[in-house]
């Protein structure tokens, strides 16, 4: 009972600390997911070439991670397969073109990129988002450039020619089994914070092309099924078993999915969105992420909204009130189409404020929980003046990702044992007193304002390495923990000179 008086001013002190970082900014400061994807596929985002040196292409991901920190992004999406191959030692496909320059061949000197990434990502504060696509076999028809360890080669009975590309054949139990697989190898040996996939299920239609399962659905579909409900009931088992086995494996790995953004249009269906969006998610790419919601298969969604503000056939603001409407308890995040700025037919995005206006409107809804820029590059080093607008006017402070679970919080304090005073830096020790895994510690201190580090495990102890600035600050700081399940701790108050 000693403790109550301070234990009590420590919330006090924290709930202000923590209050007035809202204040003035808008109600999600705090806790606001904010993303960026990284593409590799043809080297969209990184590598910037496959024959570049793994000294250059580390050189070029860290100055991605150190661009968005000092946006204050909180997650990067980074697509480690993008067409049945693998950024990362596997035995299940084989290393990307996009990485090495020819599939097949592992980096050299020999690393492994997506420990790297994980590392790195962490080190930074951002949470790692694993963004994988499932179906697409190949990018192209240019089949003699493939490995023969692609599945191309050791299945092509699973393969399905498309327009100009190959895919998995979403309709065999044994393609479900395979990506089933590739998914649990990652989860089981990588420290990532989620499974990713994006809006690539069953291909984008193409006139006059007919997408061949016809002979699997006649031999799996059943009798009073249609061949579009076989589709839906196809993809819809995937991701249940996908989310079934990330959840056995490591609970706190969240599973997030980036749709098309127009689930189904109002002309064909009441529910729908009042859009005139050429190919929906439900009726052309048969995935229906109502149904993912409603059953719990997922934790997040981040719909493809790339239309500007009051776009006349698919307009940003109305498609952001349809998926706050339809949300069933998850988070949802708005994929913005940032590529798109200065850069498009649609006058609309030459305009400075497009991308702030947007993220504001995702702001004032109270059931989506933050953006997704599409792609890194499109900010990296340009539209200056639309990244000091967001520095300065919209995440101009750090913000702690949203949790996935009901708890929020976990009934610990950060316990300090000791310090080490260096010249521009303290590290503080704190007891291993929690009892899950830590990815962050909160650290509130001037002005409101926080600071987000990682963590590390020194003698049984956690140790934070703090600017020596924050500590002769008059005002004392508030330290918390912030776990694997994004829930935080209470506040140890840390005093002047303590």
């Amino acid at each position: 009972m000693k403790y109550c008086k301070a234990y009590y001013f420590f919330l006090i002190l924290f709930s202000f600390s923590c209050g007035s970082l809202v204040k003035n900014v808008n109600k999600t400061s705090k806790r606001e997911f904010r993303g960026i994807w990284i593409a590799s596929v043809v080297n969209i985002d990184w590598p910037n070439n496959g024959k570049d040196t793994v000294e250059k292409q580390q050189k070029d991901f860290i100055k991605i991670l150190e661009f968005y920190k000092k946006l204050h992004f909180n997650a990067v999406i980074v697509q480690i397969r993008t067409a049945g191959d693998a950024l990362y030692p596997s035995r299940l496909a084989p290393w990307s073109r996009f990485l090495t320059g020819k599939e097949g061949v592992q980096p050299h000197p020999y690393y492994d990129p997506l420990a790297w990434m994980i590392n790195e990502s962490h080190q930074r504060g951002f949470e790692f988002h694993a963004w994988l696509n499932p179906y697409r076999a190949t990018f192209d028809l240019d089949t003699g450039i493939l490995d023969q360890t692609h599945d191309y080669h050791q299945h092509p009975e699973w393969m399905i020619k498309y327009g100009k590309k190959y895919y998995y054949n979403p309709g065999l139990p044994e393609i479900q089994q395979h990506l089933v697989s590739v998914i649990n190898e990652v989860v089981q040996n990588y420290d990532i914070d989620a499974i990713h996939f994006d809006d690539y299920f069953y291909p984008y239609k193409i006139k006059d092309e007919v997408f061949d399962d016809q002979l699997s659905y006649q031999r799996y579909g059943k009798p009073d099924q249609s061949i579009e409900d076989w589709r839906r009931e196809n993809v819809n088992t995937l991701i249940q078993d996908i989310h079934t086995n990330i959840k056995i494996q490591k609970p706190w790995v969240q599973f997030g999915i980036s749709p098309f953004g127009v689930w189904r249009n109002k002309s064909k269906d009441p529910l729908g969105s009042d859009t005139e969006a050429g190919q929906t998610t439900y009726d052309d790419l048969y995935a229906d992420p109502i149904a993912w919601m409603q059953n719990g298969w997922i934790d997040y969604l981040a719909p493809q909204l790339y239309w500007s503000l009051n776009h006349p056939k698919a307009s940003h603001r109305k498609l952001v009130h349809w998926w706050n409407k339809n949300n069933n308890n998850i988070n949802i995040y708005i994929g913005n189409g940032a590529y798109k700025v200065r850069n498009n037919s649609d006058n609309a995005w030459n305009k400075k404020k497009q991308l702030s206006k947007q993220i504001k409107l995702t702001r004032k809804t109270d059931s989506i929980s933050g953006n997704i820029f599409f792609s890194a590059k499109s900010l990296l080093n340009k539209h200056n003046d639309i990244t000091e607008q967001l520095s300065k006017y919209i995440y101009q402070r750090p913000s702690l990702p949203p949790s996935h679970i009901k708890e929020k919080k976990i009934d610990i304090t950060p316990e300090l044992s000791s310090k080490k005073v260096h010249k521009d830096s303290v590290t503080l020790f704190f007891q291993n007193n929690i009892e899950t895994a830590l990815r962050s510690v909160i650290v509130y201190h001037s002005k409101n304002n926080m600071s987000i580090f990682h963590p590390k495990i020194i003698n049984n102890h956690i140790a934070i390495t703090i600017p020596i600035s924050l500590t002769k600050n008059k005002k004392p700081i508030t330290i918390t923990y912030l776990d694997i399940y994004r829930r935080e701790s209470l506040p140890y108050l840390l005093k002047n000179n303590s």
